[in-house]
This record gives C-alpha cells, sequence and structure tokens, in this order.
C-alpha cells in the first residue's frame, strides 16, 4: 500500500481538525467571562517580570477574499485613528492595574493592517506602549507590514519607535491566484518594502506564504517561493489555506471548484517543504522554517518552541496580553478574549471597564493535556516523566491516551519508555494525532482541513 494510501486510510484527507494555537481552543471559550477575572490575573503577574503585549488593528484598505480574520475595510484614517485613542485609553487602564516593573519580552502589532496608522499615530502608540511597560533587553518588537500600505516616513516612524522585526503577507505571487483571492501584490512591491525595512536596520524578516490556493499548482508555488527565497526572510510561515465560507462570508468570492483536493494540498506544501530545505532553512514545527541564526530555529534544537494565537514562538514568557477588539490573552490561569466586535469593545473602555466577553479558566487537566498537545505541535514528541512531574498528568489516564494514539496510527506513533513520538513519515498527522489528548467536543465545520 502507498504511503498516500495509508494517509488516506487514516482519514487525512477527510479530517477538519483545530491547529491548536491554544488549548482548549478558542470556540470551547465560555461567553459572559467577568471582566474581573481579567483584571484579577492582571495583578497576579510577579512584580518586575516579562510578558507579552499584542495590539490588534481590525481595519485594511481593502479586504482580501481569501482572509478569515476579523477585520473591517476603511477607505479613510478616520475609523482608524478614533480606534487608536480608544486603544490609548485600554494601554492607560492596563497601565493602572499593572505590578510593578513589568518589561516586554515581545510586543507585536497585528491585524488587520496596523501599517494602516499615518507615521505620527505610530510614534505616539509606541511611546503610549513603553512608557507603560519599557522593552526588555533582549525583547522584540514587531510589526505585521503590508507592502501596499507603507512608506518610507511610516517605515522611518517604526524604526525610531524601536520595531526590531517585521513580518510580511506573501501569500503568493502569481498573478492569476492574486486576482481570485482579492491580493493584488506584486514582487516588486513585495521586494522593495523589504530593501526599505532592510535599509533601516530591521534584519529580522518573517514572511507567510499560503499553499492550498485556487489554481496552485507544484510549479506556482515553486515559481513563487523562489521569488520568496531572493528576499532571504529569516523564518517563514508556510500556512495551508483555509477555505471556510460558512465562517468568514468574504470567502465565498473564491470558487470552491478552483481549490485543490487534499492530496493535491499535500503535494503543494511538500513542494514548497524541500526548497526550503534545499535553501538550508530549518523545518520547526508542521508548518514553519528558519534559517539556522534565528531564534525560532535555535528554540526547536532547545526544546524551547511554544504555540500561541500567531503560530509558532520563541517567546516564553508565560503571560501575553491582548488588546484591541477580538483580542485573546493568555495567563497561566486560562484565556481572556476582548468583544470581537469594535463598537462594542470601544463603548466597554469608554465606560471605563475592560472588555472582556469570553474566556476559559484552566482545570488541572486542561494544563497537562494543553502542554502534552503543545508538545506535539513543537516537537513531535510527549515525554511522559516531564508531563507527569512538571504538569501533573495522571500516569493511568496518560497511558490509555497513548495506547489509543498507537492503536489509531500504527506505525506513525512511537511509544516507548521516553512517551510518545511522530516519527517524520507521520508528521503530516500531527494535528489528528493531537486530537487524541483533546477532552473538548470538536464540531468538524469549526476547524480547517487537515492538510
Amino acid at each position: 500500500m502507498s504511503y498516500l494510501s495509508q494517509l488516506a486510510m487514516l482519514g487525512l484527507f477527510d479530517a477538519r481538525v483545530p491547529r491548536y494555537t491554544s488549548y482548549p481552543t478558542a470556540p470551547q471559550f465560555a461567553g459572559g467571562f467577568p471582566a474581573d477575572m481579567f483584571t484579577d490575573w492582571v495583578q497576579a503577574i510577579p512584580a518586575h517580570s516579562e510578558i507579552s503585549l499584542y495590539l490588534h488593528v481590525p481595519f485594511c484598505r481593502r479586504l482580501c477574499w481569501f482572509c478569515a480574520c476579523r477585520t473591517q475595510g476603511t477607505s479613510s484614517d478616520a475609523p482608524v485613528l478614533a480606534y487608536v485613542d480608544t486603544l490609548k485609553a485600554e494601554l492607560e487602564m492596563l497601565r493602572s492595574i499593572l505590578p510593578e516593573g513589568v518589561r516586554l519580552s515581545r510586543l507585536h502589532w497585528g491585524g488587520g493592517t496596523p501599517t494602516l496608522l499615518p507615521a505620527a499615530q505610530m510614534r505616539d502608540l509606541a511611546a503610549h506602549v513603553f512608557d507603560i511597560a519599557p522593552l526588555a533587553e533582549d525583547g522584540e518588537f514587531s510589526v505585521e507590514i503590508d507592502p501596499n500600505e507603507i512608506d518610507a516616513a511610516r517605515l522611518d516612524a517604526l524604526a525610531e519607535s524601536g520595531m526590531t522585526r517585521a513580518s510580511i503577507g506573501v501569500q503568493d505571487f502569481d498573478p492569476e491566484i492574486q486576482g481570485i483571492i482579492g491580493r493584488d501584490q506584486s514582487f516588486e512591491i513585495t521586494k522593495a518594502a523589504a530593501d526599505m525595512l532592510r535599509a533601516r536596520g530591521i534584519v529580522s524578516l518573517n514572511a507567510d506564504i499560503l499553499y492550498g490556493l485556487p489554481h496552485q499548482t507544484p510549479k506556482r508555488i515553486s515559481d513563487s517561493v523562489q521569488k520568496l527565497l531572493s528576499l532571504n526572510p529569516d523564518r517563514v510561515a508556510l500556512y495551508g489555506y483555509a477555505h471556510v465560507p460558512w465562517m468568514a462570508r468574504r470567502q465565498q468570492m473564491i470558487p470552491s471548484e478552483t481549490l485543490p483536493r487534499p492530496e493535491e494540498r499535500l503535494e503543494l506544501f511538500d513542494t514548497a517543504r524541500r526548497l526550503f530545505m534545499w535553501d538550508g532553512y530549518e523545518e520547526v514545527g508542521i508548518d514553519h522554517f528558519a534559517r539556522p541564526h534565528d531564534g525560532m530555529a535555535r528554540a526547536a534544537v532547545q526544546g524551547k518552541l511554544r504555540r500561541n494565537f500567531q503560530g509558532y514562538t520563541d517567546d516564553t514568557a508565560p503571560v501575553l496580553i491582548g488588546l484591541g477588539a477580538s483580542s485573546i490573552s493568555r495567563f497561566p490561569q486560562g484565556y481572556a478574549q476582548n468583544a470581537p466586535a469594535t463598537a462594542e469593545w470601544k463603548k466597554a473602555i469608554q465606560n471605563g471597564r475592560f472588555a472582556t466577553m469570553r474566556g476559559h479558566a484552566f482545570t488541572p487537566e486542561d494544563i497537562w493535556r494543553g502542554r502534552a498537545i503543545e508538545a506535539l505541535m513543537c516537537d513531535f514528541a510527549i515525554n511522559r516523566r516531564e508531563l507527569i512531574r512538571d504538569y501533573g498528568a495522571d500516569p493511568e489516564t496518560l497511558e490509555r491516551l497513548f495506547n489509543h494514539a498507537s492503536t489509531r496510527f500504527g506505525k506513525f506513533v512511537r511509544c516507548d519508555a521516553q512517551g510518545l513520538s511522530i516519527p517524520p513519515e507521520g508528521r503530516p498527522l500531527t494535528r489528528m494525532i493531537a486530537t487524541m489528548f483533546d477532552a473538548y467536543a470538536m464540531a468538524k465545520t469549526g476547524h480547517s482541513s487537515a492538510v
């Protein structure tokens, strides 16, 4: 039986499973979560410790049809500037409860398109952030950059404000594919943005590229990857396009019949993967690649790789605070999510209260199951002793789960005295194997394809 046939028999090409950027996953968060729980968790942060901070800017000049993020289009700066004023008010509220001496291990501006902000507002927002919590000595300040929505003045503002890493969304360079997904972004515009960043001393560059797009073929994705390689990004996220038009209505603009079949998606991924590996990138987790000098590659080698809502990270701070509409915060005690609608979030902040609307407080079982899933996603292995000693896993339950995974996936998992691991040939099944450790019911329609 061929390799693809074995994967097919295990259900890889039919399954819809979580990406596991959190555990429990966001659909499991409960509504009506008390805002004072968020306050309590912030106040419990140890003084003089390091945290991460995420600022969400949910605006774009144009809405790309492939995108499932919660964003809104705007042709003027007025709603963006009003949003930033509220974001600064939220920062001031955070200042009032943040313990003394907290520093930022990571600061990330995401969206949407944070580079919609005029240069003066970029400087002002960064100054507000660092007045509340300065960047740690080895901290990183990263911003998502839209090459179509950036210029020298805004890049000067970001560089002068301390940005150390930029993240550029590429998706695909093929003009036909760009037209179908509503994302016109030439290689020349992208290269110009990368060159301007490096000219300002921003040497750490991330890039995102998608496989599984309409009319994508191995040749087309090879052409796009080779163009991307010419920009020499430090790390690359190779994400599978998640076609979920029942959740993101703009995706209804993309004809489903133009999408590659699951088996073809796997071929597209493998084609891109081989090109990155041939060019000297290290494979990181299930869908990232990094130059050997990059912090993410080093974290993978050292067993310090982690998962958060942006995917893989080398940030080991135990707290991530998300500000802005729909942002999610992660604490050792659980997750807290802001109101997703901008108007609802803004109303809460203007009334002097945090906009927490949904969340989840961890149970002891959540903690060890979450670590088991993260270990599989990051290291392709679960260390039995570590999970029992450091995370409180019940030995009998853990052994039963190992046996279930072994029975379900056969040679694609290995169980031994150390624990459970996934050999290289089983790694396309990683997200499916991770579901064996998920105690929550999953609606298949709510998740993306397993490949």
